[in-house]
C-alpha cells in the first residue's frame, strides 16, 4: 500500500535509508477508514439496537436464501485446491528465499495455529454441537432423535464443521500471503497476493488494494468478535453456575460484558510483548490445560465408549464427507444450514485475514506440501480426538438420561458434562481458565494481523495501533452481545463473510499465477527445453535457474 518504505519489503534495501519508525509506519487511510467503521457500527449497535438487530436479520436471511451456494462450492473447491497443491509438482518449493530457516519449532508452529485459528470454538461447542445433533438430528438425516443412527450423523456432522473444510479455507488464505510475503517479498497484505494478476503499480501506488485491506479488517473485527462473545458466554454460563450452583437459562449480557472488558487488558498486555513472548507463551499454555483437560475427561469418563466412538465417528465423517460437503436447501433445510453449516463456513472465511495472516507470519521456512498438510491435517487430527473425547461424553450422558441438550443455554453444555464427574469444580475452572486463555491469545493474534494489515504489512506493526485494534475488538464483542447474543454474532458474521468469498476466489487464481513463475516447481518432461534467466523482479532466483518458455509467455503449465 503506497509507496511507504518497511521492513518487511524489498523496496527498501538500501542502508542508507532511516527505516520508518511510529506513526509513519501506519497507513492512514486504512486505519482511519477502518477505525471510523467499526466505531460506527458500535455507535448504531448501541443507539438503534432494535432497528440494527432487524436490519441484520433481514440481510441474514437473503444472503442466505440467495447465496447459501456460494458458501457450499467454495469451501469445497478450497478443499481440492490445498490438495492439489500439496501432492502437485507446487509441493516442494519452500515458503521463503532461498536457503532461509523456519522461525518457529513444528510444536509451536502447530499450537499457535490452533490457537488462533478455532480455541474458544471447541469449547462452546465441543459437548454443545454433538449433543443438539442428537437429540435434534440435521433434516438431511434419517434418523430419530436419540438413536444411535442421529448419535453417529451427530458425529459426522461435528466433524465435517470442525474438519478439512475450515482448515482448507485458512490455508488457501494462509498459503497465498506466506508465499507472497516470505518468497516474493511482498508486504504482508491481503492485497499483496494480487501484485501477481494486476501488478505492484495499480495495487500499491494507485491504491487498488487498499478496499480489498480495509474489507480484511473489517471481517476480522466480527470473526473475532463472534469468538470473544463465545468465550465471554462460556464463563460468564460457569461463573453463573459456581456461584449459585444452577444453570442459567438467560444470563443476560452483564456479566459477559463485564468480562470482555477485564479480558480486553490482558489482551492489550499480550499484544504489547509481541508474538515471540505473548501469543508463543500463550499458545502453549492452551495446549497444555487442553490436554490436561483431555486426558481427565478421557479418563474418569466412559473410556470405553469413546475408544468405541472415535472409529465409528471416522468412518461416519469419511464415507458422508461428499454428501455433506454438497448439501444444500434446494430441498428444504435452509433454517437448520443457515445456522449451522452456513454459519461455520461464514465464521472461517471471516477468521481468514486473521488466521491467515498470522499463519503466514508464522510460516516462513516451510515447504508448500508441509503448510498445506500441517494445516489441514494436524488441526483435524485434534479436532477428531476433541469431540471424540468430550462429545462423546456429552453423547453417552445423553443416551443414559442426562439431558445434556436441554440443559441452561448454549454456553453450558460443556460445564454441564462435567457437573456428571468428580472434580467439578477444579475442572470448571480449568476450562474458564482454558477459555480466557484462547480469549487473550485469539485477540491478541487478531489485533496483530489487524495491525499488520493497518501498517503496509509490516510483521511487527507500531505497538501502540495493535493495542487500539485490542481495544476496539472487546468494544464490537460487547455491542454484538448487546445487540442480540449468539444470534446476533452469527448474523454479522455471516454478512462480513459474503463479500469475502470473491476475495479468497481471487487469491487463489494470484497464488497459482505466481507459482507457475517460480523456477522450482516441478516441470513436465519436454523433449526441447531451454535454459532462461529467471526475470529479475522474481527476489527468491538463484543465480542462473531455468524457467520454461510457456510461462514467459503466459502459456499453460
Amino acid at each position: 500500500m503506497g509507496t511507504q518504505p518497511s521492513e518487511d519489503r524489498t523496496t527498501a534495501t538500501a542502508s542508507s535509508v532511516q527505516p520508518a519508525r511510529g506513526w509513519a509506519t501506519v497507513d492512514k487511510p486504512i486505519f482511519y477508514i477502518s477505525v471510523g467503521l467499526v466505531v460506527a457500527i458500535c455507535l448504531l449497535g448501541v443507539l438503534f439496537t432494535e432497528t440494527v438487530g432487524e436490519v441484520a436479520g433481514a440481510a441474514l436471511n437473503w444472503v442466505t436464501s440467495t447465496f447459501g451456494w456460494v458458501f457450499i462450492l467454495g469451501s469445497a473447491a478450497f478443499v481440492v485446491f490445498s490438495v492439489v497443491l500439496a501432492f502437485g509438482r507446487f509441493g516442494s518449493i519452500p515458503i521463503s528465499r532461498e536457503g532461509e530457516e523456519t522461525e518457529f519449532s513444528r510444536i509451536s508452529w502447530i499450537a499457535m495455529m490452533f490457537s488462533a485459528g478455532m480455541g474458544i470454538g471447541l469449547m462452546f461447542f465441543g459437548v454443545y454441537e454433538p449433543v443438539t445433533h442428537l437429540a435434534s438430528p440435521p433434516p438431511f438425516v434419517d434418523a430419530a432423535p436419540d438413536s444411535a443412527g442421529a448419535a453417529q450423523n451427530a458425529m459426522a456432522y461435528t466433524l465435517f464443521h470442525w474438519g478439512l473444510h475450515p482448515w482448507a479455507i485458512y490455508s488457501v488464505v494462509g498459503l497465498a500471503l506466506a508465499y507472497s510475503t516470505h518468497r516474493m517479498g511482498r508486504g504482508n497484505l491481503m492485497s499483496a497476493p494480487f501484485q501477481a494478476i494486476l501488478g505492484q503499480d495499480r495495487i500499491e501506488r494507485r491504491g487498488w488494494g487498499r478496499p480489498i485491506d480495509i474489507l480484511a479488517i473489517l471481517c476480522t473485527k466480527f470473526g473475532s468478535a463472534t469468538s470473544l462473545g463465545l468465550g465471554a458466554l462460556q464463563i460468564a454460563a460457569g461463573i453463573s453456575l459456581l456461584r449459585t450452583g444452577e444453570f442459567v437459562d438467560d444470563p443476560g449480557t452483564q456479566l459477559p460484558v463485564i468480562i470482555i472488558c477485564v479480558l480486553t487488558v490482558g489482551v492489550v498486555i499480550s499484544a504489547a510483548s509481541g508474538v515471540s513472548r505473548g501469543i508463543k507463551w500463550l499458545s502453549n499454555t492452551n495446549v497444555v490445560l487442553a490436554a490436561v483437560l483431555l486426558v481427565f475427561v478421557f479418563v474418569v469418563g466412559p473410556t470405553v465408549f469413546i475408544l468405541d466412538l472415535l472409529p465409528e465417528s471416522l468412518g461416519a465423517y469419511f464415507s458422508n464427507l461428499i454428501p455433506m460437503s454438497f448439501q444444500s436447501a434446494v430441498f428444504g433445510g435452509g433454517d437448520w444450514l443457515a445456522s449451522w453449516t452456513i454459519f461455520y463456513w461464514a465464521w472461517w472465511i471471516s477468521w481468514t485475514p486473521f488466521v491467515g495472516t498470522f499463519i503466514a507470519r508464522i510460516s516462513r521456512g516451510r515447504t508448500i506440501r508441509e503448510f498445506v498438510l500441517g494445516v489441514l491435517l494436524a488441526p483435524t487430527a485434534v479436532s477428531i480426538i476433541w469431540f471424540s473425547v468430550f462429545g462423546g461424553a456429552g453423547i453417552n450422558l445423553q443416551h443414559s438420561g442426562v439431558d445434556i441438550a436441554g440443559t441452561g443455554n448454549e454456553a453450558a453444555g460443556f460445564f454441564a458434562m462435567l457437573s456428571q464427574y468428580p472434580f467439578f469444580t477444579g475442572a470448571a475452572l480449568v476450562v474458564m481458565v482454558l477459555t480466557a486463555v484462547f480469549f487473550v491469545s485469539g485477540a491478541d493474534a487478531g489485533s496483530l494481523v489487524m495491525g499488520t494489515l493497518s501498517s503496509y504489512g509490516r510483521t511487527t506493526p507500531w505497538t501502540p495501533v495493535v493495542i487500539v485494534w485490542a481495544v476496539l475488538t472487546g468494544a464490537v464483542a460487547a455491542v454484538l452481545l448487546f445487540v442480540g447474543g449468539l444470534g446476533a454474532l452469527q448474523t454479522f458474521t455471516i454478512l462480513a463473510a459474503t463479500p469475502f468469498i470473491v476475495i479468497m476466489l481471487g487469491l487463489c487464481v494470484s497464488l497459482y499465477v505466481d507459482l507457475r513463475r517460480d523456477p522450482l516447481r516441478l516441470r513436465r518432461p519436454s523433449p526441447v527445453r531451454q535454459a532462461t534467466a529467471v526475470p529479475s523482479q522474481v527476489p527468491f532466483a538463484d543465480p542462473a535457474p531455468t524457467q520454461d518458455p510457456e510461462d514467459q509467455a503466459g502459456g499453460s503449465p
